[in-house]
């Protein structure tokens, strides 16, 4: 029997991260290792500060507390895997997208870095969502997820070693689903959304907001972004070498 790992940055209880057990239950035994807590945008860190501790939640069903995805791939790999290893780790279904540069903040993309650094085929799944609106049924997050890890388990992973599948889905219906394509990461384009305000004590304290999906194309003009937009789930195949090999003679000339 095949077992996948999943994880997510949205917290254990999140409805999409119980839809993605769902929709790979079919493909073998899955295990739940997901933070007891919201991580999002904690990227791929780990926890070395404070001591962490599953809670079993359910059968194959964990939180780790005060966990990042990063500890929960990390120490699932170490606790519950021991020798043996998932035969995919799939880290989502992200309520919310991880286009371009997010890429870089995203704990779901951590999980599923953590993932290929242990030498796993990883995927990291992202619901686009064009509201805030979270009671949906996610029909085509499922549909996508199953599709892609039914293809890595029967056919292989298509990328080298550590190299991961970022997936973004788009926010429609199955029937205006329009397929797949092999996309960049697109341009994003940031505002500064920090918003000040004061306690009753009168001291100043700053919540973060939200950026609206602003971006630009890169070279080849075919942006997750855009694919996403357009009704179509992007899929992008990121590297963990962030090695700037186009800047390393200019940088030899400039020393």
């Amino acid at each position: 029997m095949k077992t996948i790992l999943i994880t997510n940055d949205d917290g254990f209880d999140s409805p999409a991260l119980l839809a993605l057990r769902e929709a790979l239950a079919p493909l073998g035994r899955v295990i739940i290792v997901a933070p007891s807590s919201q991580k999002s945008a904690c990227g791929h860190s780990l926890t070395l500060t404070s001591p962490l501790r599953f809670v079993s939640v359910g059968d194959d069903y964990y939180k780790l507390h005060n966990g990042t995805p990063t500890d929960c791939v990390y120490l699932a790999l170490h606790s519950l895997f021991g020798d043996e290893r998932p035969d995919v780790v799939v880290s989502g279904i992200n309520l919310g997208s991880n286009m371009g540069e997010d890429t870089t903040y995203s704990g779901t993309v951590a999980g599923a870095m953590e993932g290929v650094i242990a030498g796993i085929p990883s995927v990291a799944l992202s619901q686009y969502m064009a509201d805030d609106n979270t009671e949906r049924d996610f029909a085509l997050a499922r549909k996508v997820a199953f599709e892609i890890v039914a293809k890595i388990l029967h056919e292989g992973f298509p990328l080298p070693h550590r190299e991961l599948l970022n997936v973004n889905i788009p926010d429609c219906k199955i029937a205006d689903f329009r397929g797949y394509k092999m996309c960049e990461l697109g341009y994003r384009l940031y505002g500064n959304d920090a918003h000040l305000h004061r306690n009753p004590r009168g001291e100043e304290y700053y919540w973060l907001g939200v950026h609206p999906i602003e971006f630009s194309e890169r070279e080849l003009g075919r942006s997750d972004f855009a694919a996403v937009l357009d009704n179509y789930a992007s899929i992008t195949p990121l590297k963990l070498n962030l090695t700037s090999y186009e800047s390393l003679r200019s940088l030899e000339k400039w020393l």
